[in-house]
């Protein structure tokens, strides 16, 4: 059994862990899904942040979902991939939280999710809080002397 009877881990504002919306990969909407797939196979990530012109975040896109909508019959479609657009293959229902959240309320949503967008008041996009980096902050916890 963990115990964590500090509040002090939950408690821990999540502002300092954030990845930069610089370095993550993303795609806007309008892109096709030829692009995302690409932007995908070369970062080596499972699903990527959708924007607008205005950095707003939109959805996610993810390889399954793009994947999902070439399948045939028969056999995979390739050849439909440029005339897909991300905005057709999306996931509208994206779990945010803001940068003056906490790791409690990070860990609540990180539960069913490898990473959270995380926006500003106007949707902006900030970047992404990992699960890895939950855990690697929890393990810290655990392990120091208290």
């Amino acid at each position: 059994m963990i115990s964590v009877t500090s509040k002090d881990f939950f408690d821990t504002l999540i502002a300092d862990f954030i990845v930069s919306s610089e370095k993550v990969a993303h795609v806007q909407l309008g892109n096709n899904a030829e692009h995302a797939l690409l932007v995908l196979t070369k970062t080596g990530y499972s699903a990527v942040p959708v924007l607008d012109m205005k950095f707003r975040l939109q959805g996610l896109v993810s390889t399954q979902m793009i994947t999902d909508s070439i399948l045939g019959m028969d056999h995979i479609e390739y050849e439909r991939l440029p005339d897909i657009k991300v905005d057709d293959v999306m996931d509208l229902q994206v779990p945010t939280i803001h940068q003056g959240e906490n790791f409690q309320r990070a860990m609540d949503l990180l539960i069913n999710h490898n990473f959270l967008c995380v926006v500003d008041d106007e949707h902006t996009f900030v970047g992404i809080l990992t699960r890895r980096v939950i855990m690697k902050q929890l393990k810290k916890y655990l392990y120091q002397p208290h």
